[in-house]
């Protein structure tokens, strides 16, 4: 007869408060915090989950193509590894800070545990804006910082992908300098460092769509809870990169509308729906919606565009851009987050009490990494899987999440941002009640 593993429980410990109250770092620690009250996980787990494992700042020097240096900052946070290696994003933006990566990568603690990957949750970032950059530039400074990460980063220890600034082309640019700067990099093994790498250099099928992909998978399982139906589905968009696109392309092709879209450059409305195809190819070509001309289409304020009737609102750009105006403005049954922490706790709570729904990141969002992780698979064995199968793989995950976290928000009787905080809560709880802390 097997030996049963018994659970055993460990004294309580007292959790590290943010260092400030109105960062995106605190925001983030209070959800878990309280999805952790709702679930009932020990103290030890809340103050574990508090602060990130480990914390890495580097400054770099980059040659320009004039000959001058410049020296640049770079981060990478390994919030918790208990479920397996670090795993997460890499962001080039102007606006990146130590407490917006902390945060990052406690949400990717989340969301891998959500989605019951074998991952635990990291991110990075370079305080850049890419658009002074020359391509060369973009390059020396991206294999500058992979140099820099050196062993904090591998195949098995911690991951990166991309995230907002970076892409397929600059995660192959990484991938090739740690081959370089690692003696092993010769043999087997070390493709699998980063991933989103682009399918030639070792990437997955349907890695560059699935965050899109995924969410609109969370929608197909979700809405029903709302009495939505995809194929009678009006829709907006906040933000038209990669996941605001590939959203926008694959509820159309279900039949859904795009009523209102914005970027950082215009906001346009159609009540009877944009034409997508149209608008990706020119949002391609310009880097923003702004200038898009067809029959119908309006451009109008940031206020008219919240205010626009829709069922369902998906903010995929930055974080926190849902406050107070916009959440009083919102026309909308269900706010899907498509980007990460994109609404407020004073936007969350007047959403609430409005009756909007709001279904969370860490589950709205997780089809990147999820997809990371059979990329991550497929390396390992030294196989490439078609298209078919990779989003069979993913639409599998991603609706086993949804389920979980509806069972979760009715066994509670919570909303479904909290429930999904809380499955992920228990997953990781249950881990350390299962493995100890050592020693």
């Amino acid at each position: 007869m097997p030996m049963q593993r018994v659970p055993v429980e460990l004294p309580g410990a007292k959790a590290l408060a943010p260092a400030d109250p109105g960062s995106l770092f605190a925001m983030a620690v209070a959800a878990v915090n309280s999805a952790c009250d709702i679930v009932k996980a020990p103290e030890y787990v809340k103050a574990i989950l508090s602060q990130p494992k480990n914390e890495l700042i580097v400054n770099f020097p980059v040659r320009r193509d004039d000959g001058r240096y410049e020296i640049f900052k770079g981060y990478r946070i390994q919030h918790n590894n208990i479920l397996g290696p670090y795993k997460g994003g890499v962001r080039y933006h102007p606006e990146v800070s130590l407490d917006d990566v902390k945060a990052l990568a406690l949400w990717m603690t989340m969301k891998c545990a959500l989605m019951r990957l074998p991952f635990g949750g990291a991110k990075g970032g370079v305080k850049v804006n890419t658009r002074d950059l020359s391509p060369d530039e973009l390059m020396r400074m991206t294999r500058r910082f992979t140099s820099a990460l050196g062993n904090h980063i591998g195949p098995d220890w911690d991951i990166p992908a991309p995230d907002v600034g970076t892409n397929a082309q600059i995660m192959d640019w990484m991938m090739d300098t740690y081959i370089n700067t690692h003696t092993d990099g010769v043999h087997h093994g070390m493709m699998q460092v980063v991933t989103g790498k682009s399918v030639r250099c070792g990437g997955s099928e349907g890695r560059e769509k699935a965050t899109g992909q995924g969410l609109c998978y969370v929608l197909a399982e979700l809405l029903p809870e709302f009495k939505l139906r995809m194929e009678d589905l009006r829709f907006g968009l906040l933000g038209f990169g990669n996941v605001g696109s590939f959203t926008a392309q694959t509820l159309a092709a279900r039949g859904a509308k795009l009523v209102a879209v914005m970027d950082h450059a215009a906001a346009l409305v159609h009540s009877d729906g944009l034409p997508v195809g149209a608008l990706c190819e020119h949002a391609r070509a310009r880097g923003s919606i702004a200038g898009f001309k067809s029959a119908g289409v309006r451009e109008v304020s940031p206020e008219a565009f919240y205010r626009t009737p829709m069922d369902v609102f998906i903010p995929a750009a930055m974080e926190r851009m849902i406050d107070t105006p916009q959440a009083q403005w919102l026309d909308c049954r269900v706010l899907a987050e498509g980007g990460n922490g994109p609404t407020t706790p004073a936007g969350s709570k007047i959403l609430q009490d409005r009756g909007i729904a709001i279904l969370p990141a860490i589950l709205c969002n997780a089809g990147g990494v999820s997809v990371s992780y059979l990329e991550w698979v497929q390396n390992k064995a030294g196989v490439h899987w078609d298209l078919e199968r990779v989003d069979r793989e993913l639409q599998r995950t991603i609706v086993m999440a949804a389920r979980r976290v509806r069972l979760a928000a009715h066994q509670h009787d919570t909303d479904l941002s909290t429930a999904a905080f809380g499955v992920a809560v228990e997953h990781l709880s249950d881990t350390y009640m299962r493995r100890g802390i050592f020693p």
